[in-house]
C-alpha cells in the first residue's frame, strides 16, 4: 500500500513540476514557446522515468549509469520543487499585500519578477545539487569526550570511533572508504564501531568487494571493529530510496562473508566482553532483523546476566527508546541511521523525529552518540551536513 502512495507522490509532484515550468513560460517572452515546452516536459519525463528503468534493465555498465543518474535526478527534484513552492508562496504574499499597497499590484504583474523568480528556481536548484554532491565526498572529523562513573578494570581512558551508514553500491564505493580508513588510522583508536547500513540493499551493487574487503581490514585498533546490521543491510528493491518490498526482507549471506574477511565482528543480538573491561552489546535492528521470523531480543534479556558495575555500551542502529536504555543501566548508545538529516530541507525535520538525531545528547548520567555517517541514502548529496568520523574519548572513573 505504502509503494503505491509513493508512486502516486512521485507522479503527483512531476506533474507539479512541468506544470509550473508551462505556467511560467507564459508569463514571460519566448519564441516557439510551445515547441519549448514539449522538449523541457519531455525531459523531465524521461528523468522521472530512469528511476524505474534502472531497476528493471540486466545489469550492467548502462544501468549503473542510469541508477547513478536517478539519485541525482531525485535530489535535483527535491531542490527544484521546493525552490517552486518559495517563489509561489513570495507570489501569493505579493497578491495579499497588493491588496493594501498599490505598488505591491504593480510588482505582481511585472513580467521582470517573474522571469527573475523563473531564473532563480533553476539557478539555485541547479547550485544545491551540484554542491551537494561534491560535499558528500568530503570527509570531515568530530571530536567528542564523554565521562563515565564506572571502573573499566585496568583502563581509565578509551578512544572509541563512531562510524555509520556507509550505504556501500551505487553512490559509494573503494574511494570514499578508502578516505574513510585513512581518517580513522590517523586518530590511534583502541575500538572502532560500525552502527549498521553498510550496504545499501543490494550486494551485487558493490564496486570492487575484494578491494572493500582489503581497505576496511586494513583499520587499526587495540580491540578491533565491531558492528550491527542495520535497515538497509537486507536485500530488497527501492525505487528514489524507498523500499517496495516487505519488511521480511532477507539478509544476503554474502554480507556475513564480507564482513569477515574485512576483519569486522557482527554483533547480532549479542555482547562482547573487551579486555575484561566494558561490555559492547549489540542489536539486531527493530524493523528489518534480515530474517523474517525473528524479532529482536529486548533490553531486559541482553542486560539479565550482565555485572551492573561495568561499563554498558550499547550499538544500536536507530537512535530510539533512549530512555528504556538509560533505565537498564546502560552507560553509551552508539546510533547512526538519522545521516543527520543528509541534506537540506530536511535537516529541518529530523530534529522533530528523533530524541538524538545527531551528536552527544545525555539522558542523567547516560551518554547517547548519533553519527550522520559515511555515505548517503537515495539522493548522491549534503548539504547542511557532513559525511563523518566520530571520535569519542571516554573517561572512566
Amino acid at each position: 500500500m505504502l509503494k503505491w502512495f509513493m508512486l502516486t507522490v512521485y507522479i503527483t509532484l512531476c506533474c507539479y513540476v512541468m506544470w509550473s515550468f508551462c505556467r511560467w513560460t507564459k508569463k514571460i517572452y519566448l519564441p516557439k514557446r510551445r515547441a519549448f515546452n514539449i522538449i523541457v516536459c519531455g525531459l523531465i519525463l524521461i528523468f522521472a522515468a530512469s528511476i524505474f528503468l534502472g531497476k528493471f534493465l540486466p545489469e550492467n555498465d548502462y544501468q549503473l549509469l542510469i541508477l547513478r543518474f536517478s539519485n541525482y535526478w531525485i535530489g535535483f527534484l527535491i531542490y527544484l520543487i521546493f525552490f517552486i513552492l518559495t517563489a509561489d508562496l513570495f507570489l501569493l504574499l505579493l497578491k495579499l499585500a497588493s491588496r493594501y499597497i498599490k505598488s505591491s499590484k504593480h510588482l505582481l504583474s511585472s513580467v521582470f519578477l517573474r522571469t527573475i523568480l523563473g531564473f532563480l528556481v533553476i539557478l539555485l536548484s541547479i547550485s544545491f545539487t551540484v554542491y551537494g554532491c561534491f560535499h558528500a565526498k568530503m570527509l570531515t572529523t568530530a571530536h567528542y569526550k564523554a565521562t563515565i562513573q564506572k571502573s573499566a578494570g585496568n583502563l581509565t581512558d578509551l578512544r572509541m570511533i563512531l562510524l555509520g551508514d556507509f550505504h556501500l553500491g551505487y553512490s559509494v564505493g573503494c574511494s570514499q572508504i578508502e578516505d574513510m580508513v585513512a581518517a580513522i588510522n590517523s586518530e590511534n583508536a583502541d575500538i572502532v564501531v560500525i552502527a549498521g547500513d553498510i550496504f545499501d540493499n543490494n550486494f551485487d551493487a558493490l564496486d570492487n568487494p575484494e578491494r572493500l574487503e582489503m581497505l576496511l581490514s586494513q583499520i587499526n585498533s587495540t580491540y578491533g571493529t565491531y558492528a550491527v546490521f542495520g535497515n538497509h543491510d537486507v536485500t530488497e528493491t527501492l525505487i528514489a530510496g524507498f523500499p517496495i518490498s516487505s519488511k521480511n526482507a532477507p539478509r544476503d549471506p554474502r554480507m556475513y562473508e564480507f564482513l569477515k574477511k574485512s576483519n569486522i565482528s557482527v554483533l547480532e543480538d549479542e555482547t562482547a566482553i573487551i579486555d575484561n573491561s566494558f561490555y559492547l552489546t549489540g542489536r539486531l535492528d527493530e524493523k528489518r532483523t534480515g530474517n523474517g521470523t525473528k524479532k529482536r531480543a529486548s533490553l531486559d534479556e541482553l542486560t539479565k546476566n550482565l555485572d551492573p558495575s561495568m561499563p554498558l555500551f550499547v550499538i544500536s542502529h536507530e537512535p530510539d527508546h533512549l530512555s528504556d536504555y538509560n533505565a537498564h543501566g546502560v552507560d553509551i548508545v552508539l546510533s547512526g541511521h538519522t545521516h543527520a538529516g543528509q541534506f537540506f530541507p530536511l535537516t529541518i525535520v529530523q530534529p522533530f523525529v528523533w530524541e538524538n538525531y545527531w551528536g552527544m545528547k545525555m539522558i542523567d548520567s547516560m551518554y547517547s552518540f548519533v553519527t550522520s555517517g559515511i555515505g548517503v541514502y537515495g539522493p548522491d548529496m549534503r548539504v547542511g551536513t557532513n559525511s563523518e568520523v566520530m571520535v569519542i574519548d571516554v573517561h572512566f572513573e
